[in-house]
């Protein structure tokens, strides 16, 4: 039987792939939308007001803001190390789409792609133009500079997907990865990412599996992300397979409000397996970008059958803007405990 070799969890955000003076020009649009915090929306003027004793401007400061980005290199290094020491055959990528392969005409809750390859390539000029302000100049961190190709287990997505639809899943299913799309780089930035920073250009075999974190009316909650996980985890586990497998959960920490405090909360939750927790943060907590925690929270499901040694990396709040905007990042990994 296939045997789980460790977990990882890691942020995935434009602070890795650009240099500060480019995270500024999200502020741009940071002053023109509503922002979700602790329950509320709030526009970027209200949270300068609700956060002014925060001190944040201070760290939000040029300075303070190329130190991070010091800081999340080498937290990048050290995690990519940590994959090459489990010497992992295969991986389980748990990701979602912010309307990259997607759009609005179709927005499944999960979807596990079972084809042969996934092609990866940099974004065309259209999709770039696309992009919000500085995301397109992070590209480079998640997208290839030409065309890619890599393997797959489809006889591993297909047993996952046997296996949910037991468990009365109804998931969406793609032999081929849809293309219609203009943004599109092949595969969303939430897998490009794992690709490129932590398997640093070496992908190994794995499966694709996306949950649609972002946007309403079906996005799935805390405790339906938590069963999911353990649904995928039995399918890895009773897989004919003497493979070594690696599972991830791409995205968050809090962004594109900052929350350390919420971040915290939510780290004791998963070093401490408080599946309680994690199964009932409200779905109000888990949206924008922090949505992307789900994907940890699956993730969690996965693990909660193991006896696993927590470790932390980093954690680097990336503060842009005295309203708190921003991302946080995390690196994180398990080792399984014989």
């Amino acid at each position: 039987m296939a045997k789980i070799v460790g977990f990882i969890c890691t942020a995935h955000g434009p602070q890795l792939h650009t240099t500060p003076d480019k995270w500024l020009l999200r502020v741009q649009s940071d002053r023109t939308r509503m922002h979700p915090f602790r329950g509320g929306v709030y526009s970027f003027d209200q949270l300068c007001e609700l956060r002014k004793d925060e001190n944040l401007a201070e760290r939000s400061t040029m300075e303070a803001m190329t130190a991070n980005y010091e800081k999340c290199h080498i937290a990048s290094e050290r995690l990519a190390d940590a994959f090459d020491a489990m010497q992992a055959d295969v991986a389980i990528i748990f990701g979602n789409d912010q309307h990259e392969i997607y759009g609005e005409d179709l927005s499944p809750p999960y979807m596990i792609y079972y084809g042969d390859k996934i092609r990866h390539h940099p974004a065309t000029e259209e999709g770039r133009r696309l992009m919000p302000p500085g995301v397109a100049e992070g590209e480079a961190g998640h997208a290839p500079e030409e065309y890619r190709e890599y393997d797959t287990v489809p006889e591993l997505a297909k047993h996952i997907i046997g296996n949910l639809v037991e468990n009365e899943f109804d998931i969406t299913v793609s032999p081929k990865l849809p293309t219609h799309n203009p943004r599109t780089t092949g595969i969303s930035h939430a897998f490009g990412h794992i690709y490129r920073q932590v398997m640093r250009d070496k992908v190994i075999p794995n499966v694709p599996i996306y949950q649609n974190t972002f946007f309403p009316p079906n996005q799935p909650t805390a405790k339906r992300s938590y069963k999911f996980g353990q649904v995928v985890g039995e399918a890895i586990r009773s897989w004919d397979s003497d493979a070594r497998v690696v599972v991830f959960g791409s995205g968050g920490m809090s962004h594109f409000t900052i929350d350390e405090d919420w971040d915290a909360r939510f780290m004791q939750a998963m070093r401490e397996k408080d599946a309680e927790f994690l199964k009932n943060i409200p779905l109000s907590e888990l949206q924008s970008g922090t949505s992307e925690m789900k994907s940890w929270i699956t993730t969690a499901g996965v693990m909660e059958a193991y006896n696993t040694e927590y470790h932390e990396v980093a954690y680097v709040p990336c503060y842009r803007s005295a309203a708190g905007t921003g991302t946080a990042q995390g690196m994180y990994w398990w080792g399984v405990k014989p």
